[in-house]
């Protein structure tokens, strides 16, 4: 029997300096990547990825484009080397690579599109008013109950944002209201509610002025259907028209990102074995927590490319 694969792309949060510089020096196809992305942008990206400064890799709206540029090469890579997928998925930003990776839309398209969201995403709330936190070890209707209470008794927005794993959920919304949901699971009995270095309260009702800077931006875009089906964050199901793929990029910036749905999707449409497409390995990490049993690698450099195409081949 065949493999089916699926890919990942990973989210705000794992980017990190000196992130596809190895890929780019030693795959063309990586280079003129970068090289694309610093001419759709008109600002050296690539040696913001390459080198820093990390104050200024870590700005959303140069964080977004940054990662997806990374994700993209890395697909490419990979696509050389005769892996492709047959679904994927992406967690929040991720979902746009996805997009990319799918040619729903274009890669300078989604560049421009993401550098806007980012920006607007960053200004939505002004910065100290919202906050997000993990809680982990908390069933995540426990976790809505918690926000839903929080949420009456500030006044103010507080909503699960990530519904990464079974064992993790991340919630987003008002510092004050977020403050207090973590106090109240930590009272069900969360093992921690961790307050995250983030700088904006992404995927909550807080973000609304963000969504609809984002439906003004897809909206300008040439769409075509995905030629793969993607896993939607925001409702966890598989999209596969250019109408329903428009409608989950606008939605999931208010919306949850629905990720142990989202994996469950890949699964049932067979897919069974999983490469995390871009920094870091966040999203290998949560598929262990979904399901042990999941083959998971990832692909963000020479070595894990050389792992990742062994793994492939083995399967």
């Amino acid at each position: 029997m065949s493999t089916k694969i699926a890919f990942l792309f990973p989210g705000q949060g794992s980017q990190a300096v000196g992130m596809g510089r190895e890929l780019a020096e030693r795959f063309p196809v990586a280079a003129q990547t970068f090289a694309e992305a610093d001419e759709a942008l008109g600002v050296p990206l690539s040696k913001l990825c390459f080198e820093g400064p990390e104050e200024d890799l870590r700005l959303t709206e140069n964080t977004q484009p940054a990662i997806m540029t990374v994700s993209v090469a890395a697909a490419r890579v990979l696509a050389e080397h005769g892996v492709v997928p047959a679904l994927a998925a992406g967690h929040s930003l991720g979902e746009w690579s996805a997009h990319v990776i799918a040619e729903t839309l274009s890669f300078a398209d989604a560049l421009r599109s993401v550098k806007a969201r980012g920006r607007a995403m960053q200004i939505a709330v002004p910065a100290g008013q919202g906050a997000m936190a993990a809680v982990l070890q908390l069933d995540a209707a426990q976790v809505a109950e918690a926000c839903a209470e929080a949420a009456a008794e500030t006044g103010q927005v507080v909503q699960a944002a990530n519904l990464n794993s079974p064992g993790q959920t991340v919630i987003s919304g008002a510092l004050a209201a977020v403050e207090k949901a973590s106090v109240l699971c930590k009272a069900k009995g969360a093992r921690r509610a961790v307050m995250l270095p983030v700088s904006a309260p992404f995927h909550c009702s807080l973000m609304q002025p963000a969504q609809e800077e984002v439906a003004r931006v897809l909206a300008a875009l040439q769409i075509a259907d995905p030629r793969i089906p993607v896993a939607a964050n925001v409702t966890g199901g598989m999209v596969t028209t250019a109408a329903d793929a428009r409608d989950a990029l606008t939605r999931q910036v208010t919306g949850a990102v629905r990720w142990v749905d989202c994996v469950q999707s890949l699964k049932n449409a067979g897919a069974d074995f999983y490469i995390e497409v871009g920094p870091g390995k966040v999203l290998c990490g949560l598929l262990k927590q979904i399901d042990a049993a999941l083959k998971t690698t990832n692909v963000e450099d020479a070595a894990s490319l050389e792992k990742a195409l062994a793994e492939v081949k083995g399967a």
